[in-house]
């Protein structure tokens, strides 16, 4: 899954290469400088935290990591951004495995409300 990952990675950079060649070729290239740079640093952060979370994840809590962000990506980024937070500063004492992360995803998720229907 994480080949697959980086294999996308570096087909878009090359893709985004070869733009910002024609568009400097062409004579274009403010804009397309700029938004190439700004791709390459998303893509360079993106990498830094996959990097971090393979530190700090099994293999199996980050494939549900992966599914999950299929259909909740905030909800997601939001718990990898809490992850790294506290691996950066040291409060994590172990690997996170499936079962910690089921706890904090079931912590995470909002409360359901309950509807009862009253016939008077």
């Amino acid at each position: 899954m994480a080949d697959d990952l980086e294999a996308l990675r570096r087909k878009r950079l090359a893709e985004l290469q070869q733009q910002q060649q024609a568009s400097q070729q062409m004579g274009g290239g403010a804009d397309m400088q700029a938004a190439y740079q700004q791709e390459q640093a998303r893509a360079e952060m993106d990498a830094q935290k996959q990097t971090i979370l393979r530190q700090i994840m099994t293999p199996e809590a980050r494939e549900r990591l992966t599914r999950l962000k299929m259909s909740r990506k905030e909800m997601v980024e939001q718990i990898e951004a809490q992850l790294i937070g506290l691996a950066q500063n040291g409060r994590l004492q172990a690997k996170i495995d499936d079962a910690k992360l089921k706890q904090l995803l079931m912590q995470m998720q909002p409360k359901k409300r309950e509807t009862t229907i009253k016939r008077v």
